[in-house]
């Protein structure tokens, strides 16, 4: 056995008591939590679509649940009518009919022992319906500027800003002073507008009159030609769609047209995929000339992300407007002031000048001298004004993804709108139920996800900002329409108060309130992330959820949402969640090869990572008993339903997840470290490609430099995944960060769980009831934390607090400001002096990080350069070495620690059988293997423990998993009983000819087949062989002389794609991944025996070859667009061999 030996570590996890404060159900997070087979079942999104159902079709789709395994249904109900409707007398949503449909669901759920969730709303975003009004909807700030001459009384009507639906409420007046060198704009002086492709008629771009575009793929210049030098201040950027590259325009200038400079290159800001709402608008440094020249190069171009979501596609500019202004701006103050999620750098003196902005005494209210109808009476001071009327309107979004209950999203600012929401769908649900069945059936509150953009008013806004803040935000209304108070600072201070304001309100009086009703009717509260749509503390709103959700894609990467999984999984941890969830491998286009083998390695990963129950994706209601595959998300996967080929034997697969899932409920994560996500709004968990930077030790040379290689993306190289979505090559992929710190986990933490919740405890950091940190991390700047040199005083002082108690955190530079209007910079310098008080005394060593005391703890400074965290006392927690010396590549694990148990989960992440050496963090206990593909568990035949851990190898299978469990104490150092893993010796090569027969009613061959060698069901010439899909039923005999005493296993060889098998009547099992072999000891006999396999491949192959008939001659019936398998190759199918008998040994 290969050793591995690391410094001796006594890791102690304490057990901290629930905070109540955090308004968090107790139930599910308290340390009385025992899993059970209900609690570990996986769930499934069951979809009710285009208004067309049957009560035949959800007694169907139910049934097919309980038969597979699954514990429950999230009842969701998606789009309205089709057009044509897919039925004589479509069903619409929230009518009595529908709710009777609900009814008899409820009512067979209860029979069929299964639980149902429910949404909040019709469809799967977010809280809305037809009986939210305007006045109860989500709302936004909306204004208008007048230019006016003073030195006389002004009486003139005022253009009112934009209302959604008539609605319209007024907010203040306010006159500024005009200075007529900042009201000068591009629109109103029309330069020339030329081109380096030499299009013409490109003056639509000088304002918003026209919808035309212009778009390239190719690197161009645009360049306006002003007839005398124009000063430019800012910029606004109109776009179609969303086009990142139009917000890193190089800009140059030129007095002469010939000779030009570069003044600056925009700066676009992080952003999520609902960007649309709002235009951009960059601030540039005062630049004067007569050319101005808006350059677009593919130089430096990010790869993309979700925090950065239109750099993920192919570069191309697509821009409409492209407005030079005069007059100053806070940059991207759209985002700033949370009209939208978008993340960028404070305005700084340098590019927005004191001079620049408005003097507060100059900031006059008006807002008596104007009437009821909006018209303006003022004697106004000589000089020229600006008047600006605020008011607030709906922000028009709606429940877009429901059908007959669509409308208004609620204002998730106002607790009584969300209890009148709540109650209008989810109480409905309640009192259709009954007390009796919906206590029975009905358990889960569900938020899926949050596609309703942003809000920044809500009529409750001002009082709710006034209390918490401390002023009135009304008299700094200018700063959300992007004009400058006083300076920059104070501008950004003042928008950073108001995107504060606005997640508390997210968190308290939306998500609290729900928890709040949801706990009344008994249930529990799910729920998925609100980044990066919502602005907010991306994790906050957990500590309000029983069960944190994320999710994750399958073959999809630009849809993929790893940071939604760290969200949740991060914040269900800090937050003392004993079940977090994950919408599983949901598929942008669906290929219909899916099948279960496939699966295995993205839902290991993920179990990885922190999830420990799945629902999956997407198991639509299918309406008709006729129709194959029947109803769809369209052609959004994964379709995981009843008349999925391999629905019946994929239970296997179904099982495997509720016993992993099982094993990953008990007891609490073992996490080493906790990142701080930062103080800013909106913000998100720290992925660990923006991670490893500061830690590039705990990465390595390899992989550091691959992400510079990365990040450089050279070429701008782009890749189709699926078929026909072309999008960056360069794209941080999940699966290459299984185990980006080779051995050490880590969860992100945010400020509330800062402030309330953390502890510490014999020199850890505890958050909450069961989950400890060995160490803080703070990182330095980063994509989602610009402004990280800011601090509140409270952060600072808590951070101070907790070393001098015992903690150590690992910093990178100084705070030298604070974050909001109010807040004292002075305070917070005293706090971080004392905090890096020590730092001067330290020499630098380039062999050990810079490490000094304060009080009981200790400060360490970024970046971490050593290869493990032993200098500072902590050994990695699972260290895994393959034969060819490579550390824990190709390798993900998850550790939970229980008052009984230590649990390890193993997962090889290759499609090749592995010897991995492997040590653990753990003494004193015997460990024992479960293998959750078989359900068996087994002795560790040899281990040894030295140095504080235990070390043994083990053997995992291709795509193989394993857990290894620490439970029974021992005071042995070491066990040598033989191999960790059975050998196995050919007994037998299965060479006779087999019988197989295909199913009739799946357009197969009505005569069964005589085989006298497996063949792919693809080369043969039988056309209904050939584009066969379903099940086909081998059979054979065989005869066996060898020894009964032993453990026989059937190995399949290569199945396409999954079999069971049953030997003379006996029932074996489903090989459905690596190695694709059973247990057939019981059933094997002397003499001669009789051999069953049921192979089933996937709708693939029935589906290209129904798209070479005429339409009315095909078997496949389906709502989903199949045109895109046009052409496909067909894919392998049927039993592949060789079939052996393998005798197992250890």
């Amino acid at each position: 056995m290969s050793k591995i030996t690391t410094q001796n570590i006594l890791f102690i996890l304490l057990l901290g008591f629930l905070i109540k404060g955090c308004g968090s159900p107790e139930e599910e997070t308290s340390k009385a939590f025992e899993p059970s087979y209900e609690s570990s079942q996986p769930w499934v999104y069951w979809y009710w679509m285009y208004s067309t159902y049957s009560k035949a079709g959800i007694t169907a789709d139910l049934e097919a649940m309980k038969e597979a395994g699954i514990g429950g249904a999230f009842l969701m109900s998606i789009k309205g009518p089709a057009e044509p409707p897919l039925t004589d007398k479509p069903t619409l949503q929230g009518s009595e009919e529908w709710w009777e449909m609900v009814r008899h669901a409820m009512e067979e759920a209860d029979r069929l022992g299964l639980r149902l969730a429910m949404h909040a709303c019709d469809g799967f975003a977010v809280a809305g319906g037809p009986w939210i009004t305007p006045e109860k909807s989500m709302q936004k700030v909306v204004w208008t500027d007048t230019l006016v001459q003073g030195g006389e009384k002004v009486d003139l009507q005022l253009k009112q800003p934009e209302s959604y639906e008539d609605y319209y409420q007024e907010l203040a007046v306010f006159a500024v002073p005009a200075k007529e060198e900042f009201e000068q704009t591009s629109e109103a002086l029309r330069p020339a507008v030329t081109n380096s492709l030499g299009e013409k008629g490109l003056d639509f771009l000088l304002d918003d009159a026209d919808d035309e575009r212009f778009g390239t793929n190719d690197e161009v210049w645009i360049q306006y030609a002003f007839d005398e030098p124009f000063t430019c201040r800012s910029i606004r950027i109109k776009t179609s769609g969303n086009s990142y590259q139009a917000h890193r325009l190089k800009i140059a200038v030129s007095d002469d047209g010939e000779h030009f400079r570069e003044v600056t290159r925009l700066h676009p800001p992080r952003h999520g995929w609902q960007d649309w709402d709002y235009d951009y608008t960059h601030s540039i440094p005062a630049t004067t000339a007569k050319y101005f020249r808006f350059i677009y190069d593919k130089s430096g171009t990010e790869p993309g992300s979700e925090d950065l979501d239109a750099a993920k596609w192919k570069p191309s500019l697509k821009v409409k407007t492209i407005a030079l202004l005069s007059s100053p701006a806070i940059n991207q103050y759209e985002g700033k002031s949370a009209a939208v999620w978008r993340v960028s750098g404070r305005s700084t003196a340098d590019v927005l000048p004191n001079k620049a902005c408005i003097p507060m005494d100059q900031l006059v209210d008006i807002s008596a001298q104007m009437d009821t109808d909006g018209r303006l009476t003022w004697e106004a001071p000589g000089g020229q004004w600006k008047i600006m009327r605020f008011g607030y309107t709906s922000t028009g979004h709606t429940n877009y993804t429901g059908g007959g209950a669509k409308g208004l999203e609620v204002d998730k600012f106002n607790a009584e709108a969300v209890r009148f929401q709540f109650d209008q769908w989810f109480g409905e649900a309640l009192r259709t139920a009954g007390p009796e069945l919906a206590e029975k059936v009905l358990k889960i509150f569900h938020i899926d996800s949050w596609e309703a953009g942003s809000q920044n008013w809500s009529p409750v806004f001002r009082e709710e900002f006034k209390k918490r803040r401390g002023y009135d935000i009304v008299n700094y209304l200018p700063v959300m329409a992007g004009v400058p108070l006083e300076s920059a600072e104070t501008s950004e201070r003042i928008l950073y108060d108001i995107r504060r304001t606005i997640s508390e309100l997210i968190m308290d009086n939306f998500f609290g309130t729900l928890q709040e009703e949801a706990a009344k009717n008994g249930v529990k509260f799910s729920s998925e992330n609100v980044a990066p749509t919502m602005v907010s503390d991306g994790m906050e709103h957990f500590k309000y959820i029983d069960y944190p959700s994320g999710e994750f894609w399958l073959n999809s990467p630009t849809h993929d949402k790893p940071n939604d999984m760290r969200d949740a999984i991060s914040g269900g941890h800090i937050y003392g969640k004993q079940i977090i969830q994950a919408e599983a491998f949901t598929q942008l286009r669906m290929d219909w090869d899916e099948y279960p083998g496939m699966l295995k390695t993205l839902g290991d990963r993920n179990y990885a990572l922190g999830i420990n129950r799945f629902f999956y994706h997407v198991f639509v209601h299918n309406p008709w008993l006729d129709r194959k595959p029947g109803m769809t998300l369209d052609v959004i996967g994964l379709y995981f339903q009843r008349d999925q080929t391999w629905w019946k034997p994929g239970k296997a697969m179904v099982d495997y997840h509720q016993r992993v899932q099982y094993q990953l409920q008990k007891g609490h994560p073992v996490i080493d470290l906790a990142v701080f996500t930062g103080e800013d709004m909106p913000s998100r968990s720290v992925l660990p490609e923006r991670l490893v930077p500061f830690l590039p030790g705990l990465a390595g040379r390899e992989k550091m430099a691959t992400e510079k290689s990365r990040w450089a993306n050279e070429g701008q190289p782009t890749r189709a995944i699926p078929k026909g979505v072309k999008h960056s090559a360069n794209m941080a992929d999940a699966a290459d960060w299984t185990d980006p710190l080779r051995g050490y986990h880590y969860d992100s933490f945010n400020k509330d769980a800062l402030l309330r919740l953390a502890k510490v405890a014999d020199g850890k950091v505890v958050f909450s009831d069961g989950t400890s940190y060995a160490f803080l991390i703070f990182p330095g700047q980063r994509k989602m934390n610009p402004n990280v040199r800011l601090m509140s005083v409270e952060v600072a002082e808590k951070l101070l607090q907790l070393v001098k108690e015992g903690a150590t955190v690992l910093v990178d530079e100084k705070p030298v400001g604070t974050f909001g209007y109010q807040e004292e910079d002075q305070r917070l310098a005293a706090v971080v002096e004392e905090l890096w008080s020590g730092e001067k005394d330290v020499p630098s060593k380039s062999d050990s990080p810079k490490t000094w005391q304060v009080g009981k703890g200790k400060v360490v400074q970024l970046p971490y350069e050593q290869a493990t965290l032993e200098t500072l006392g902590l050994a990695p927690d699972v260290v895994a070495v393959d034969q060819g010396g490579k550390l824990n590549v190709g390798f993900a694990f998850a550790h939970r620690r229980s008052q009984e148990e230590d649990i390890y989960f193993l997962s090889n992440q290759q499609e090749k059988a592995r010897k991995l050496d492997v040590s653990f963090r753990i003494i004193g206990k015997k460990p024992v293997f479960y293998d959750p593909v078989l359900d068996r568990e087994y002795p560790v035949s040899g281990w040894e423990m030295e140095a504080g851990r235990t070390d043994m190898t083990v053997k995992l299978p291709a795509n193989g998993s394993l857990f290894v469990v620490f439970r029974e104490d021992t005071s042995e150092k070491a066990v040598n009983e033989g191999s960790n893993w059975p050998e196995y010796k050919t007994q037998k090569t299965l060479d006779t000819p087999w019988k197989v027969a295909f199913d009739p009613a799946y357009r197969g061959p009505k005569a069964v087949q005589e085989m006298a060698a497996l063949e792919d069901w693809r080369r043969h010439p039988n056309d209904s062989i050939k584009h066969y899909s379903g099940t086909a039923v081998y059979r054979t005999t065989f005869d066996w002389e060898g020894k009964r005493d032993g453990a026989f296993w059937l190995h399949l060889g290569k199945v396409a794609n999954i079999a069971s098998v049953n030997v003379n009547g006996k029932d074996c099992g489903v090989a459905w991944t690596f190695p694709y072999q059973v247990d057939i000891s019981d059933a094997l006999r002397k003499g001669q025996n009789e051999l069953e396999i049921e192979v089933t491949n996937t709708w693939a192959n029935r589906i290209i070859g129904d798209l070479k008939l005429p339409k009315e001659q095909r078997f496949t019936n389906t709502i989903a667009d199949l045109e895109r398998m046009e052409g496909r190759e067909l894919l392998e199918a049927g039993l592949l061999g060789p079939v052996r008998i393998l005798e197992m040994k250890y």
